[in-house]
């Protein structure tokens, strides 16, 4: 009998690899974990496709990412590349007839993003995007608490991402040139996160915004004229009129990956925090207590997720499992609740040029619908 926690796709897809850094590691143990072929990888030049070819374990290195995307015999294609390249790489990818599991932000512009969302629907191909936080055991039971009216009412909803990788001014990365990365950094690469989840976890959307960003240092190590952010804050005001704030950071010291948030309603609170996933914080008047992960007294989906026993921490790399778990499950015709496609992609990319037309406005911005963008009624 299969195990209904596992998060195991069934079926032995060959999946390819575009881009050979950090990402493509993470990417290519959850394909591994989820029963795939490592089949194929391609890089910057030929010769880094061979280096990550040994070093990650790939069947075959490619001369290029044309050459892998259009090999017959890859199932699925995985990007991991700089964010400019995006948008091309998945066009390819998808007209191709690959899925496609894209790297966050899926374009730098709302435009490119809204193309990709209908080039996947014409293709009848499935196309996620890794908003992995979602598989969280711990986030499935907030969402499902907050969804069966246990929370009550919401009335706030406050949360922050905070990282100090780029704290100082000698601290430099490709993320931080507009032209590669695109005209966002910190609410791009890690906002998108933290609002996929305020929205995943209440219900609700945010329909308006007013933020504030900051570049602290004009110059790095090597870009002598830095354009993207390294922290944002705003504030928020939902369709439902619930209002928030969050605060987006690189350069908070001592916070190596704190995703916090707390939504409040009329009955509790409920706080979580990925530095600490095992775990939700429920307030309520007459005291709180600390929920700990038991997939024995956890809502179905938590469950689910929960693929060790309570007491055996689960982490990072097993939400990205899952993820890529269920974009084959859904490659095989099993779609599974909450997984993230192109259109939150397409969602995250309307919320980052909102909170960048706000910033540098210095007024409130509606938030378009992201459904009306694609003509979906």
């Amino acid at each position: 009998m299969e195990n209904d926690r596992t998060t195991t796709a069934p079926s032995r897809l060959r999946a390819g690899f575009v881009g050979a850094g950090f990402m493509a590691e993470v990417h290519s143990r959850a394909a591994r974990a989820a029963g795939a072929e490592i089949a194929g990888i391609a890089s910057s030049s030929p010769a880094s496709a061979a280096r990550a070819k040994d070093r990650l374990g790939v069947e075959q290195a490619y001369a290029s990412a044309h050459d892998l995307v259009h090999d017959d015999m890859i199932d699925v294609i995985h990007i991991c590349t700089p964010n400019a390249t995006h948008h091309a790489l998945a066009e390819a990818a998808l007209k191709a007839g690959k899925h496609v599991v894209c790297e966050k932000p899926l374009a730098t512009n709302v435009q490119d993003a809204t193309a990709l969302v209908e080039l996947a629907a014409r293709t009848g191909t499935v196309a996620t995007v890794p908003f992995v936080y979602r598989f969280h055991p711990m986030i499935r039971e907030a969402r499902e608490r907050i969804a069966s009216g246990q929370t009550g009412r919401i009335s706030t909803i406050q949360g922050s991402y905070l990282q100090d990788w780029l704290l100082y001014r000698d601290d430099d990365n490709w993320r931080v040139d507009a032209g590669i990365g695109g005209p966002s950094r910190a609410f791009a690469d890690i906002g998108s996160h933290l609002c996929d989840l305020l929205e995943f976890v209440s219900g609700e959307q945010i329909a308006q915004v007013g933020a504030l960003s900051r570049t602290l240092f004009s110059g790095r190590a090597n870009h002598k004229d830095v354009q993207t952010e390294d922290l944002v804050a705003a504030v928020f005001v939902t369709e439902a009129g619930t209002v928030g704030n969050l605060l987006v950071s690189q350069v908070a010291p001592g916070r190596k990956n704190r995703l916090m948030f707390e939504i409040s309603g009329s009955e509790n609170t409920l706080q979580f925090d990925q530095e600490a996933p095992e775990t939700l914080w429920l307030g309520k008047r007459s005291g709180s207590q600390l929920l700990v992960r038991d997939p024995d007294a956890l809502s179905p989906e938590a469950a689910r997720l929960s693929v060790l026993p309570a007491g055996h921490p689960q982490g990072y790399q097993d939400a990205f499992n899952a993820f890529v778990a269920d974009t084959y499950a859904a490659i095989d015709g099993h779609i599974r609740d909450g997984l993230p496609t192109f259109r939150d992609g397409l969602r995250s990319a309307v919320l980052t040029e909102s909170i960048i037309e706000s910033s540098r406005g210095g007024e409130w911005v509606d938030v378009p619908d992201a459904k009306k963008l694609e003509g979906v009624k």
